[in-house]
């Protein structure tokens, strides 16, 4: 028989084992409830986010594609004006959301403008016929014949200022972009002819002013320093044409400094494209060019009826010393009215102005500001911010349905320039993007690019999710259980 104490002791070395053996069970359910809390958790949290969150990067749709012009050789004050012809594009059916483009180097360096000047680039789409060759590029390219077809944009220019997209000096910090749920729809089959597909043609238009006598003078065309005396068809030109387009056409040269010598250099326009496929989410837009020199009246005097749209593109600013104004008269402010056939929503507007240019503005009929543009010049030497160029032009996006235009409304565009001094073949355009009619609810300005629509969650994913908190509260509560009965632990001896 063992005593009393004897007894007491194995009690006791008893108790204190069962003790420590629930104590690991107990570390072991609490260490699996602390790792399973948290994934269940994060479960519940993502099934219960909208999925705005989880899957703005998956629903992003935009592509981006860059691509390289034809190779284009430039000399110290040598021009080139070519249209290259097939030019890289994306196909298919798509919504052109942005267009953006520079002068690089063969090494891919941008080119400041005080060394090649970026005079203009445009972008015009066309239907080719099939299994006919087009030259890859040229000195000028007519489309007039009946293998290429000019697929213009909405704007009213009849004689010109067909591209969909095009800029200047300003072209590096100029925004392109077309805001959702607005797009450019091109490539839909249903507008291209039988028999022949959509192609994309470029002109690039730039001069290298390294070592050149003018530099102004030089980029804005001023004939006595290209010692030119008749155009690009080998017309004469006008007595009172003292600078502009006619006189730095392609293979034409400006006056260098003397004693000045450099070597060419080869160069490329880099560009860059960005779209999204097209579906029915996307909200398609017009693409208007007014040009400051439009010839238009409304009503003819002569005959009663209203005048055709001829562009003249380009035109002179006198400086107020040279006219004998005084500077009062700082400013030169060209102005022309025009009218829509059909209205809409503006959805996006930029000018384009040449050095010199302060600003231009598009007016409604009453007067409204419809779209005002300020360039930025720059100031100092690296690419994009040259100190003496415009190196990018103010835009305006409009809020969805806030700026509208209505049909036969006439419009009123401003041109300013400084007078300064004197500017030669300045332009004054205008592009403006026009939906057909407004968005009428808020799901038409949910982003066709970046979706952000409530997630539904499958039923059998709720239950996943009860079933792993069900499990979670049982795995606490038999461990407050447990604590309570290890704290509270009582012999089974008295």
């Amino acid at each position: 028989m063992l005593s009393l104490n004897e007894m007491e002791k194995t009690c006791g070395k008893l108790r204190e084992r069962r003790r420590n053996e629930l104590s690991r069970q107990l570390e072991k359910m609490a260490h699996r409830s602390q790792t399973w809390l948290p994934c269940f958790g994060i479960l519940l949290v993502v099934l219960s986010l909208p999925s705005s969150l989880a899957r703005v990067n998956s629903e992003n749709r935009i592509k981006t594609a860059v691509f390289l012009s034809p190779k284009f050789v430039l000399g110290p004050g040598s021009v080139v004006d070519k249209y290259y012809m097939n030019i890289d594009f994306p196909t298919g059916h798509i919504a052109l959301k942005s267009f953006n483009a520079e002068v690089v180097d063969e090494a891919g360096n941008p080119i400041p403008l005080h060394e090649t000047y970026l005079h203009h680039w445009v972008v015009a789409r066309v239907h080719q016929r099939k299994g006919v060759e087009v030259p890859t590029y040229s000195e000028k390219f007519g489309f007039h014949q009946s293998d290429l077809i000019m697929v213009r944009n909405s704007g009213p220019c009849e004689n010109g200022l067909g591209q969909y997209f095009g800029l200047g000096s300003e072209t590096r910090r100029t925004a392109t972009h077309v805001p959702d749920p607005y797009g450019i729809e091109v490539g839909n089959p249903a507008e291209i002819p039988p028999g022949y597909e959509e192609k994309w043609m470029m002109n690039v238009h730039a001069i290298d002013t390294r070592g050149v006598e003018d530099r102004l003078g030089c980029t804005e065309c001023r004939c006595d320093l290209y010692n030119v005396t008749m155009d690009e068809h080998g017309n004469p030109l006008r007595p009172d044409y003292v600078g502009g387009l006619h006189c730095c056409y392609d293979q034409t040269q400006c006056r260098l400094r003397d004693g000045f010598e450099s070597t060419k250099r080869s160069l490329f326009m880099r560009y860059t494209v960005k779209y999204v496929d097209w579906d029915t989410s996307v909200v398609p837009v017009k693409i208007y060019i007014f040009d400051v020199t439009d010839t238009w009246k409304k009503v003819d005097d002569t005959t009663g009826l209203p005048t055709k749209h001829h562009c003249l593109v380009e035109y002179d600013v006198e400086s107020f010393s040279s006219s004998g104004l005084t500077k009062d008269a700082y400013t030169d402010t060209k102005t022309v009215s025009l009218s829509l056939p059909t209205g809409g929503t503006v959805v996006y507007g930029v000018a384009h102005q040449h050095t010199g240019g302060i600003g231009s503005t598009l007016y409604g009929e009453d007067g409204r500001v419809i779209c005002s543009s300020i360039p930025t010049y720059g100031e100092g030497k690296e690419a994009g911010n040259e100190a003496g160029y415009i190196v990018g032009m103010s835009t305006c996006y409009p809020n969805p349905g806030s700026v509208e235009i209505s049909d036969w409304e006439t419009l009123v565009l401003v041109s300013n320039y400084s007078r300064e001094q004197r500017h030669t073949g300045v332009m004054g355009l205008f592009y403006i993007l026009v939906a057909d009619a407004s968005p009428k609810s808020d799901s038409l300005l949910v982003s066709p690019v970046e979706k952000h629509e409530e997630m539904k969650v499958p039923i059998a994913l709720w239950g996943v999710a009860f079933f792993g908190v069900a499990i979670a509260i049982a795995v606490v509560v038999a461990y407050r259980k447990s604590n309570e009965r290890v704290d509270g632990y009582q012999s089974i001896l008295v």
